[in-house]
């Protein structure tokens, strides 16, 4: 939200700056010309070299990034607090105005947005005039209300696009989380399935009577029963036929049963009152398994995944067909379950969008969540660090009352922040790194 800043002692009073010249005034406000020259360059390039999809996606990060910075502006300005900028962007500015006491514009760099709210801690040098709207001056529940809201803001944002992919688009396999609704893709020549007659598009819902809630339940139990002889209830055009297979044994496991098939997910729809319900379950559903990735993140594994990043790949042996048919794609190997940098993301955005409303959609229900909670690790200079500090100094206060507020002496702070930043920045490096090197490609 703010950058951290030395408190400065001056040796003699201040004198006041003389009033800007018009070409500062223009260069502090107005348009910049060639720096938007140069960010319509940018643009331009990413465009030409990547395509519709990339360039879809970045502006949808842009979106993205600008409503977290949006929630930590609402925040504060319900606050009481007092907003001095509103940039989206950084580096040098392309165009602002000013309205109020907040000034708002557009920078160079499109990698982001951020709200800097004054006084954000006992290192932030205020005009006395103003030390009421600062943000150490507001109450614990104000300060936590801005420390939060940008990952609310993901959080809201991924809930949305679930309701309108429940509601709207559909969802592939009735569910985010649960391949619920599939049918039959591909079948393999020469299987069990072929030999039986099973065609693309036939729907598969019982196996001697029993009905399978989804597709790995139905893939496990046709694992289990090599060479034995079932009756399939298959939809096909509106009409449902049994059709007796022998199922096949696979090659490499005489012990694994092997049906023949690749499945597709069937798109479907809720409706808007279920959409709801469907939405929120999906929403912890998928924040459980960030949390879980988060939580068995191996720094060891990590750095093994760079070194190796990039490397001439060992031959793998062809994998055969998954038991219940689905042969597992390039990105299902072990070593693709990393963590991926901006450009992996937008990489992998792209990859999607290039499928469609729907492959957008769900990679930014994704990214919003990872956001959401990676900016609420309790550590600063993230947005969970404020959490911590806001939280620490109000039990502080609880133990001394009517001793006033209690600051946390950010100064004692500084080097777990800069030890901090500089991890972050190791990590966005070498993300990036791998992800030039040997991208996720779904």
């Amino acid at each position: 939200m703010t950058s951290l800043q030395h408190p400065r002692q001056p040796t003699q009073p201040p004198t006041p700056p003389p009033p800007p010249g018009r070409r500062e005034q223009q260069e502090e406000r107005g348009t910049n010309p060639v720096r938007l020259a140069i960010l319509a360059g940018l643009v331009a390039w990413l465009g030409i070299a990547g395509g519709w999809a990339p360039l879809v996606v970045v502006l949808g990060v842009v979106v993205m990034i600008f409503l977290h910075e949006l929630g930590h502006y609402l925040a504060a300005k319900w606050g009481g607090m007092k907003v001095t900028e509103f940039f989206i962007g950084f580096g040098p500015k392309i165009w602002s105005f000013q309205r109020g006491e907040t000034e708002y514009g557009l920078k160079v760099i499109p990698a982001g947005a951020y709200v800097k709210v004054i006084g954000m801690n006992n290192l932030d040098e205020v005009d006395p005039a103003d030390e009421g709207k600062t943000y150490r001056q507001a109450s614990y529940p104000r300060r936590m209300a801005v420390a939060v809201a940008g990952s609310t803001m993901h959080f809201l944002q991924a809930l949305l696009l679930l309701f309108v992919l429940y509601s709207f688009v559909g969802v592939p396999g009735g569910s985010l989380t649960e391949d619920k609704e599939w049918e039959v893709g591909e079948v393999v020549p020469g299987s069990a399935a072929a030999d039986a007659g099973l065609q693309a598009e036939d729907r598969v819902l019982e196996v001697d009577g029993r009905r399978y809630e989804t597709f790995t339940t139905f893939a496990e139990d046709i694992a289990e029963r090599p060479g034995e002889d079932v009756t399939l209830s298959v939809l096909r055009d509106g009409e449902v036929l049994e059709v007796p297979v022998e199922i096949g044994i696979a090659p490499s496991d005489p012990a694994r049963g092997l049906l023949g098939i690749r499945r597709d997910l069937v798109t479907t729809t809720v409706g808007p009152v279920r959409a709801v319900g469907a939405s929120v379950s999906d929403f912890w559903d998928q924040t459980g398994a960030t949390l879980g990735f988060i939580g068995s993140f191996s720094p060891t594994d990590f750095w093994d995944s760079v070194v190796s990043s990039g490397s001439e790949p060992a031959a793998v042996e062809p994998r055969e067909p998954a038991p219940g048919g689905q042969q597992p794609s390039s990105s299902e190997a072990p070593d693709e379950n990393r963590i991926i940098s901006i450009v992996g993301a937008v990489g992998i955005g792209a990859d999607l969008t290039e499928n469609g409303l729907l492959g957008f959609l769900l990679f930014f229900v994704g990214i919003n969540i990872t956001i959401g909670i990676f900016n609420l690790l309790p550590v600063l200079p993230l947005d969970g660090g404020h959490v911590v500090v806001a939280t620490y100094e109000r039990v502080r206060e609880l133990f001394r009352p009517g001793k006033g507020r209690y600051h946390v002496d950010m100064v004692k702070l500084l080097p777990v922040v800069y030890a901090v930043f500089a991890l972050l920045v190791l990590l966005g490096v070498t993300t990036i790194y791998m992800d030039i090197t040997d991208p996720v490609r779904l």
